[in-house]
């Protein structure tokens, strides 16, 4: 996992690296800001064209704006799913079973099974209804009212109509009959005729209603029958004017019911939500007596009789169904049965907003003031997440307007449109760091020999193609006359590093080249680069004497650079072990701890602090298994000098990687125990697989981190001390955490890592970089 440097790609970079180069950035900076301007306006005008928008599609009534409304009460009735029915409402099916049973039972045996002669073959006999609506109204049902259309005489002869005809007559202040408008084409065109029973049975007070429904755009029933009559009288193609059947059978009935608020039916849910009973069971004695309990099932209902059956073609597609991704065809009796319950319970659904300009203005308003609470946040990602919580919680607000109250407001379009509002603000903050990152990438290539420059290039993944163009600019180019670059390996704190091969040895073996590059090539600062680079060289010599360390082999100046020559090493950084979310077995970690401070004892031994020690700068050797610290490009050596004069450079300020680098560090007063608390951070970060600049701290500064691994109290202490806040508080000495470590029972740890070999490495490493791969220290 890579490590998060301290640095950051900001304006000041960049206009520390232009000035390095003597080179004035006001301009660019200042159409830097007028492109950022123009991205964030852009925003604020996306953001307005959305409301806007929505408020002009809302106040259209486009069929379309129309269905997606309409696919937003499906879902709303979806998520409520079923609801317990009226229970004053009965359906008498004609289902599969009332259409065979009665046939299988009067061919098994006439004589005995006589009472079921009405219904042997469909379309039944009409004195099967004649005889069903006599034993429902002296069972004393309210109101029987049927959904067949009784338009042509009867296919079984006058006697058969004589005595529905019968039937109707004495009983029909309390049946309703069906009536339905057809089209019927011509040779002058389609005409829509209203189809009626027979006069016959027009008798008394029977009452007519017609069983059509307005169908939406988006091919469902949402509206209640009486919306249809007022369809055709727009069109002007209305002769006759009938009630609906829902209002014809609750005046027949002689309900009393409110004025509805709204024009769509309230479904109570799916196919066979209202109580059903078989139609042929009125007939039969036995389920009539038994679980029809002599009809009083059917005492003060209102009783519909209509098809379930299959065989019909009277199902249509409904709002609500079983199967979200399926929508359900409901059978025209049951839908019937919805909407006399919608009526009588007095919960049609009605538009919140009925007037079409109020609507769009209502929209308007609801995302411009939606719009304006996004602004709130800073940041576009924030924005986008704040309108996808707004456009949800407008969502639940008319999902339960629509529960609750029997409402509907706009719901789809302004979600829309509040959700493309944090888009268009997401987008343009896209842009807008993708024109900053060109406009940097741009300075950057102008100024690449920056050493500012260079520094901020090394930390950014996505500029590392500027590295490869450099590579095609120095591949090839010889140094002190024996060096010759094979490749760049990269760039930072002021110096580029090199692959080269040493071509004044046999087999001219590959070797590490550092250039330390002035900031400027005035005499002071060139005189003082000077006395950098000899130090460091210094230091490099000293320190390479140990094992674990690269040798240096080589330096000298050239053309006013600096380089430094060093031994190649070939592993793996130790990041490449400590991947995110996996963690290491605490034996492990220790082995690590031990490696690393034994080599800290040695720098500190030679009046040395390291201070950029992280899992990148140190190179697990594949020749031994050893760690080899690398990089000491940002030590300090400790001298009486050096504590008396307090002066500081860009050399030796805040110098180190978050995450890894103690307060103290950053604020350029580094110290041993500051090495000491890196170590510490990359044993924790073993320990927990969590990013080290993740961890959450208490009140007083100090690291939460023990809740978060598996870890022995012991281990556990010494690591909280290793990073504790205050430098004093630490341990002072890489000599007293492995006096510590020592003391800590060593039979419950397994092997070393330095005994483990290339088996560790074939297993830790499985899903990283072979260890074939050169990864080289410096």
């Amino acid at each position: 996992m890579a490590e998060e440097p301290t640095s950051t790609l900001t304006k000041k970079s960049v206009t520390a690296a232009s000035s390095t180069s003597g080179k004035p950035t006001k301009a660019t900076s200042t159409a830097s800001a007028r492109q950022s301007q123009r991205m964030i306006r852009l925003g604020h005008l996306l953001t307005g064209a959305s409301a806007l928008g929505a408020a002009l599609l809302s106040a259209s009534g486009w069929g379309w704006v129309q269905l997606m409304e309409s696919q937003a009460l499906s879902t709303f009735f979806q998520l409520r799913g079923a609801m317990l029915p009226p229970k004053d409402i009965v359906i008498l099916a004609i289902d599969d079973q009332s259409i065979s049973v009665p046939e299988q039972y009067y061919k098994t045996d006439p004589h005995q099974y006589a009472y079921l002669e009405p219904l042997k073959s469909f379309p039944y006999k009409r004195a099967a209804y004649a005889q069903i609506i006599t034993n429902l109204i002296k069972a004393g049902a309210r109101s029987v009212a049927l959904d067949v259309v009784f338009d042509t005489p009867s296919s079984y002869g006058v006697a058969d109509d004589r005595q529905f005809q019968a039937a109707l007559q004495k009983y029909g202040s309390k049946v309703t009959l069906a009536a339905l408008y057809e089209s019927s084409q011509t040779h002058q065109g389609n005409f829509l005729q209203l189809t009626q029973p027979q006069s016959m049975f027009r008798t008394g007070s029977v009452s007519i209603g017609s069983v059509n429904f307005p169908l939406e755009v988006d091919g469902r029933i949402h509206r209640l029958a009486s919306e249809f009559p007022k369809l055709l009288a727009q069109e002007d193609i209305l002769t006759t004017k009938l009630p609906s059947f829902g209002e014809a059978v609750l005046g027949a009935a002689q309900v009393n019911y409110p004025q509805p608020k709204g024009d769509r039916i309230y479904f109570w849910g799916h196919g066979g939500t209202f109580e059903t009973i078989p139609l042929w069971y009125v007939l039969d004695p036995d389920n009539w007596n038994g679980y029809l309990q002599q009809g009083k099932v059917f005492k003060g209902k209102i009783v519909l009789i209509g098809a379930t059956a299959q065989l019909s073609n009277d199902f249509h597609p409904v709002p609500i169904s079983q199967n979200w991704l399926y929508p359900e065809r409901m059978p025209g009796v049951e839908i019937h049965a919805n909407a006399i319950a919608t009526l009588m319970q007095g919960k049609a659904i009605a538009a919140a907003i009925s007037s079409l300009p109020l609507r769009g203005l209502f929209v308007l308003l609801l995302v411009g003031g939606s719009a304006f609470i996004i602004t709130r946040n800073k940041y576009g990602t924030q924005r986008f997440l704040f309108s996808l919580l707004l456009a949800s919680v407008w969502g639940g607000i008319s999902y339960g307007s629509f529960v609750y109250g029997e409402l509907i407001f706009p719901t789809t379009v302004p979600i829309i449109a509040i959700a493309l509002s944090g888009l268009s603000y997401l987008g343009s903050e896209v842009a807008k760091e993708k024109i900053s990152k060109q406009q940097l990438v741009t300075i950057f290539q102008k100024y690449k020999s920056s050493p500012v420059v260079q520094e901020i290039i090394s930390q950014q993944d996505d500029m590392q193609d500027l590295i490869h163009q450099r590579d095609l600019v120095v591949a090839g180019k010889i140094l002190g006359g024996r060096y010759k670059i094979v490749k760049v390996l990269g760039a930072g704190g002021f110096s580029e590093t090199y692959i080269a091969e040493d071509i004044q040895r046999p087999g001219n073996p590959q070797c590490v080249v550092k250039q330390l590059k002035p900031s400027n090539t005035k005499s002071e600062s060139l005189e003082l680069a000077r006395r950098l680079f000899n130090s460091e060289a210094k230091t490099q010599e000293k320190l390479g004497t140990h094992s674990q360390i690269p040798q240096l082999l080589a330096f000298f100046e050239e053309s006013q650079d600096f380089y430094l020559v060093q031994e190649y090493i070939v592993g793996h950084p130790l990041n490449k072990e400590l991947l995110s979310g996996r963690v290491l077995e605490e034996s492990a970690v220790i082995d690590i701890l031990k490696d690393l401070l034994q080599i800290l004892v040695f720098v500190h031994e030679n009046g040395v602090i390291h201070r950029d020690i992280k899992p990148s700068n140190i190179i697990r050797r594949h020749s031994d298994w050893k760690l080899v610290l690398i990089d000491f490009g940002a030590v300090k050596e400790v001298t009486a000098q050096q504590l008396e004069n307090q002066e500081q450079t860009a050399f030796t300020i805040g110098i180190g990687t978050k995450g890894y680098a103690p307060s103290e560090q950053c604020f350029g007063r580094p110290q041993y125990s500051s090495d000491i608390y890196a170590i510490g951070m990359i044993g924790i970060r073993a320990l927990t697989g969590i990013a080290t600049h993740q961890l959450d701290r208490d009140a007083e500064a100090e690291l939460k981190w023990m809740h978060q691994a598996i870890v022995s109290q012991s281990l556990g202490d010494i690591l909280s001390k290793m990073v504790l806040a205050d430098f004093k508080e630490r341990y002072q000495s890489a000599l007293e955490v492995l006096a510590a470590l020592d003391e800590l029972a060593s039979s419950d740890h397994t092997k070393s890592w330095s005994e483990k070999g290339e088996s560790t490495n074939n297993e830790s490493l499985e899903d990283t970089d072979s260890p074939t791969k050169p990864w080289v220290g410096v």
